[in-house]
């Protein structure tokens, strides 16, 4: 048995903010979360949930959280984004694994994410296939995030497990989020790693990324979502 910290990243994330919070209540002993300056209705949100949040200037995704994560005082954590929503099976399942016999300082936990792009569950956005499996419960002794500034990830484990459950990864709602979100990643990619500019090294990686996700992993199914997850693709095969 052990207890868990929960740490949430927020900016301006009024949208979701209700229904990531509500089910990450029933499981956490204490729930951390950093916002990085919004001017939204966020932090209202997080006072009708009794919580007052940490602010850190944004830098990249795995720095953030590692913040997040320095401020708990548990030494079991669960990261979230403050747009995904864990369902009932995984609130279950969290509730399950505390109860038991704690785990190894090295074991590790990963949720079963469902990508929603536009409100509609999509195979895939560069670069993965959806469902993914992130890794997002750990030991905080033995597990921290990397700072790569695009695609960061959990690192120290050495063995995992899948939790079940179905977590809604509900991003990119209007359209303009996709190229804000495109546009973010860009200038982190510039501001923390050299990068060499290549105009055949682009052309072949976007013809290849739109052929290779569009196509071979089915975004051709989603309909327009899937021409906009495409087109996503391609300008993220440039970074």
């Amino acid at each position: 048995m052990f207890s868990l910290s929960v740490c949430v990243l927020t900016f301006n994330s009024a949208r979701l903010l209700k229904d990531v919070l509500s089910p990450l209540v029933d499981i956490a002993d204490e729930l951390i979360i950093v916002d990085s300056g919004s001017s939204d209705d966020t932090l209202s949100i997080c006072q009708e949930f009794g919580i007052t949040p940490s602010y850190r200037a944004y830098t990249t995704h795995g720095e953030q959280m590692n913040f997040a994560i320095s401020l708990t005082n548990n030494s079991w954590v669960l990261c979230m984004d403050s747009d995904e929503i864990i369902d009932r099976k995984t609130v279950e399942e969290i509730k399950k694994i505390k109860a038991g016999a704690t785990p190894e300082t090295d074991m590790a936990f990963r949720i079963s994410r469902h990508w929603f792009v536009l409100g509609q569950e999509v195979h895939n956005i560069y670069p993965v296939t959806s469902p993914d499996y992130p890794v997002r419960l750990f030991n905080k002794e033995s597990v921290m995030f990397n700072s790569r500034p695009v695609d960061d990830a959990a690192e120290g484990y050495k063995n995992t497990a899948v939790m079940s459950g179905f977590v809604k990864h509900d991003t990119l709602l209007p359209i303009h989020e996709v190229f804000n979100k495109l546009n973010g990643y860009t200038t982190r990619l510039v501001k923390y790693k050299k990068v060499t500019p290549s105009l055949d090294r682009g052309f072949f990686s976007a013809f290849g990324s739109f052929r290779k996700w569009y196509g071979f992993k089915n975004g051709w199914k989603d309909g327009k979502d899937g021409v906009i997850t495409g087109t996503y693709d391609v300008a993220y095969s440039f970074l």
